[in-house]
């Protein structure tokens, strides 16, 4: 996809970063023309370890073989790949930062860390490598990203080439609903709901209505709220209010009533009932056939994208169910980091160049092998037998999209969709804007325990909101609650200020 390159002033782009998003990049870069490569014969030989979220394949030494005969030619490298399953993530990930594992290239994002990361010193500043190593990144990712990543002016990890806008809603079993006889086109809020899910549990009753492991209708997508560059520290603003008031989640209407309709189904039996212990991710659930529907962030073929990582082909579909919004958070929702452990931040810079600007290796990492693990016509990709042998489903999470095949069952117009659903997105006020957690990083810490204990079991529906969230808010108080918004607000305020 063709798309000139801009030049503007860093004041313009901060100013402006919607726009750049939303209207210049609405067709978002997708050259595959690779920068100019190192020369491979003057490299050592060095194994990167890749580290990312998502379930591990059955297959995975097999596409970790096949990528080395090219990634050795390039840049004479070796991979291994590291799949960490998602309810396993936030623990492994942790240990892994804390007991200084070397690592070289590992998958971050604001909903899971990035900032609060940063601040660990787990990521190392690319700026430099970058302008060295990353000239493909440049030239095919829109600035708006990397900018929209930054904390205090530096970039610690590169952003997946992807949509920007950002909604909220359900994908569901269309054909259940079908042989159900629901009608899901009256589904327009979570309330609504209810009637799909009494239905489904009468007659399905060993299917869960509502498959969840984590935030369900409380997501920062759901309810539209910008947590500034890390929704896992407390403090956010109403993306569609023009008040720039940092608050705790809890003190927002739609956050409270999503905790309170969730546990209502908790309650109903509509939720998995470990929900807020469960590792078993969202494909794998599906795998089981046993689920109708999962909270998600939409944008489109999302249906379609998870039906192919599953198997179930023509049986998803998905309702959106909130306006379209962007913030930091969308910039940084998918990344890849180098590790400051990592002992070739230089390889690892060339990896990730790689992948925004390489289709055979973006394809393969993401796909696994054309003709094992599918075939190919043009650019539209067909299942094989051996296709879930090798299934990330995670495309999203590296590298650029839009070099990225589409499958038979997805619209052949994919990457115009996603170009199309930019459009009109509201800009949160802060857009652009990261907290920086350094000056908090103590009361940050503290608090990252509290969430642990309480956070999951309320957004899950487990707990009665009305018993256990006035534990969470003094917990979260004795924990420094207070002190972090402040400093968030002094920061957004700083910002704000420097944009006029």
């Amino acid at each position: 996809m063709k798309h000139s390159k801009r030049k503007v002033s860093m004041l313009f782009m901060l100013l402006l970063a919607l726009t750049l998003a939303i209207s210049a990049c609405g067709s978002p870069k997708g050259s595959s023309k690779n920068a100019e490569a190192p020369d491979a014969s003057n490299l050592k030989p060095y194994k990167l370890k890749l580290v990312y979220e998502g379930a591990p394949q059955a297959d995975e030494a097999v596409v970790e073989e096949a990528l080395n005969k090219i990634l050795q030619e390039k840049i004479n490298a070796t991979i291994d790949i590291i799949a960490v399953d998602w309810g396993a993530w936030d623990d492994k990930i942790n240990l892994m930062i804390a007991s200084r594992d070397p690592v070289d290239v590992m998958f971050t994002a604001s909903w899971n860390g990035y900032a609060k990361n940063v601040t660990k010193g787990a990521y190392i500043d690319l700026g430099p490598l970058l302008d060295k190593y990353g000239q493909g990144i440049k030239d095919t990712l829109d600035p708006a990203f990397l900018n929209g990543s930054k904390i205090n002016g530096k970039n610690y990890a590169v952003p997946t080439n992807k949509e920007l806008a950002s909604s909220g809603g359900i994908v569901y079993r269309k054909d259940i609903a079908d042989e159900l006889g629901i009608d899901m086109s009256k589904v327009k809020t979570i309330e609504d709901l209810d009637a799909v899910y009494k239905v489904v549990k009468e007659k399905k009753p060993t299917m869960y209505p509502l498959y969840t492991t984590s935030a369900t209708f409380a997501a920062h997508s759901f309810v539209e709220l910008d947590y500034l560059g890390d929704t896992t520290i407390p403090g956010a603003i109403d993306k569609n209010s023009t008040d720039a008031k940092v608050k705790p989640a809890e003190e927002f209407p739609q956050y409270l009533n999503a905790l309170k309709v969730t546990h209502d189904y908790f309650k109903k039996g509509y939720i998995n009932k470990d929900a807020a212990t469960s590792q078993t991710s969202t494909l794998d659930a599906y795998k089981t056939g046993n689920v109708f529907s999962t909270v998600e962030p939409l944008k489109p073929g999302k249906a379609d994208e998870l039906a192919t990582a599953t198997g179930l082909e023509g049986k998803l579909a998905q309702i959106t169910m909130t306006g379209k919004t962007v913030a930091t958070s969308e910039t940084t929702g998918a990344m890849l980091a180098i590790s400051s452990t990592s002992e070739n931040p230089e390889r690892a810079m060339m990896l990730i160049n790689l992948l925004h600007t390489d289709k055979e290796i973006v394809n393969l990492l993401n796909f696994g092998i054309e003709g094992t693990h599918f075939t190919l016509n043009g650019n539209v990709m067909t299942p094989t037998d051996k296709s879930g042998q090798y299934a990330p489903g995670v495309a999203w999470e590296l590298g650029n999209q839009f070099i990225n095949y589409v499958w038979n069952t997805e619209a052949a117009d994919k990457w115009e969709q996603f170009k199309k659903f930019n459009e009109g997105a509201k800009s949160s006020p802060a857009l652009g804007f990261t907290f920086n957690s350094e000056p908090v990083k103590s009361e940050v810490g503290a608090l990252a325990n509290v969430i642990r204990e309480y956070q999951r079991v309320l957004e899950t529906g487990s707990v009665d909101p009305e018993q256990e969230l006035p534990k969470f808010i003094a917990a979260q108080k004795s924990a420094g609650l207070d002190k972090v918004i402040a400093e968030k607000q002094k920061q957004l305020d700083e910002f704000l200020a420097s944009k006029k």
